[in-house]
């Protein structure tokens, strides 16, 4: 059971979850509803010193144990998630739900599982997950070095077949959704429905720049964020960024997703070459506050422009 006052005055208002510590990475805990917590990652890349675990992961506490949404990029993360589920609750980690298959989504997975911890995720999330393990392995190798050591690509031995799975964990209704690929193909949610909570993986960053990627599906993308509005969440607790509301969700990555696909169709349907595309869409004053806008922009229009011209 949560231990009392722990965490209590982080409360569940918006103005507290956005005023919860991003800048530095120090495993900040924040309660976004009762019994459920998110696990803010820095907005700063992969390093050696944040394990590359620069993404949120979250947990929900249960009569019957902790749920663990993503399980971070290395098993010498384990060790400091353990720490922050330990300051708030006795119970142990008995269950890992996967929404992703970014290295800092799962890779984490065999220090979880070697403890006693089942690991879930949808079939096409763990389809993703094998396919780029190796490449995601070595990428982390030249990035974070020798703190990748003891890690070990582990995926949920039984995965889920559907797309929309309802959980009873604990005694806590949950619901594991795939409304159409995102970041990465195959990315999940997981949906609190009473407590009206959803960790959105990568489906949704807050306060930086998405990346829009070779394998990331950007009208997919742009549709999935759609489908999920549908859900109508109270609070979401985003794959990057501080957790916040729809408006916020939709201003930081759906009107952004929006905003590429019209203006490179627009491009494509007026024969406009790819640098001219660029130089054009350069500038793009709504968006220029989030973070790594000025590094990651022109390559999420280039990648959006290969895209659907090939489409």
């Amino acid at each position: 059971m949560p231990r009392p006052g722990r965490l209590a005055r982080a409360g569940l208002a918006l103005l507290a979850l956005l005023a919860a510590p991003v800048g530095a990475w120090e495993m900040a805990t924040v309660l976004v509803a009762e019994r459920v917590y998110a696990l803010i990652g820095p907005l700063e890349g992969r390093t050696p010193e944040n394990l590359a675990l620069n993404a949120n992961l979250g947990f929900i506490v249960t009569d019957a144990g902790v749920v663990l949404v993503d399980s971070g990029a290395t098993a010498k993360s384990g060790p400091l998630i353990e720490q922050a589920v330990a300051a708030v609750t006795d119970q142990p980690i008995r269950w890992v739900v996967n929404l992703g298959s970014q290295d800092h989504r799962w890779l984490g997975n065999g220090y979880f599982a070697e403890r006693g911890a089942r690991l879930i995720a949808l079939r096409r999330t763990v389809e993703t997950q094998r396919t780029l393990a190796e490449s995601h392995l070595a990428w982390l190798r030249e990035t974070i070095s020798d703190a990748v050591d003891g890690t070990v690509p582990m995926t949920a031995p039984e995965p889920l077949a559907g797309d929309r799975e309802t959980l009873e964990l604990g005694g806590t209704r949950m619901e594991l959704l795939w409304l159409g690929d995102a970041h990465y193909r195959g990315d999940a949610l997981l949906w609190l429905p009473e407590s009206g909570v959803l960790f959105s993986g990568d489906l949704v960053f807050m306060d930086r720049m998405l990346g829009v990627w070779p394998y990331s599906p950007v009208r997919d993308w742009r549709d999935s964020f759609q489908a999920m509005t549908a859900l109508a969440p109270k609070i979401i607790v985003p794959g990057h960024g501080t957790p916040g509301d729809l408006a916020k969700a939709r201003r930081d990555t759906g009107d952004y997703l929006d905003w590429l696909v019209r203006e490179v169709e627009a491009s494509l349907a007026n024969w406009e070459p790819i640098d001219e595309t660029l130089e054009r869409l350069a500038r793009a004053p709504a968006f220029e506050h989030l973070e790594h806008f000025a590094s990651w922009h022109r390559r999420n229009v280039h990648q959006t422009y290969l895209q659907l011209e090939a489409n």
